[in-house]
């Protein structure tokens, strides 16, 4: 049986993403929200939030129990003094806790992720098992060469 460790995480992230489509609703401010401190504007990707909502699954599944301090670090980027002159050395800023929180809700009342007492969020057994079916969906559909060894 195919895992999620067992494809690449871009492929799996976007087929969960197709499917997320249509469980999951992305909010009205979602379109003007910036995705941490360090971004200037909003992402111009039209299925953003299906993606991010993905790639938190796959994080929870690898990592859990996680919270939402952590993953703002992992999502975070470096943030530069200014962006026409250089006026002070980059430094670390966190991504969006806002966004992070309301997909990790929105998961949760779709019983694809729950909480683990103040430890953080850990994926449950259907989340686990979208994760896996479509990682088998994903390997059945690359061709790639490299990768026939896990199939």
């Amino acid at each position: 049986m195919t895992t999620l460790y067992d494809v690449p995480a871009d492929d799996l992230i976007d087929a969960v993403a197709a499917k997320l489509e249509d469980r999951i609703d992305e909010p009205d401010w979602a379109q003007y929200a910036t995705t941490g401190e360090s971004k200037e504007l909003p992402p111009e990707q039209d299925d953003f939030w299906y993606r991010r909502a993905a790639s938190l699954l796959r994080k929870v599944a690898t990592d859990g129990p996680i919270g939402v301090e952590r993953l703002s670090t992992q999502y975070g980027d470096k943030k530069g003094g200014s962006n026409r002159y250089q006026v002070a050395p980059e430094h670390r800023s966190d991504g969006s806790r806002n966004i992070i929180r309301t997909i990790l809700q929105q998961l949760e009342d779709e019983d694809l992720v729950d909480t683990e007492g103040s430890a953080g969020r850990i994926v449950t057994g259907d989340g686990r098992s979208l994760l896996d079916d479509t990682a088998g969906e994903v390997m059945e559909d690359l061709d790639r060469p490299e990768l026939e060894r896990y199939a």
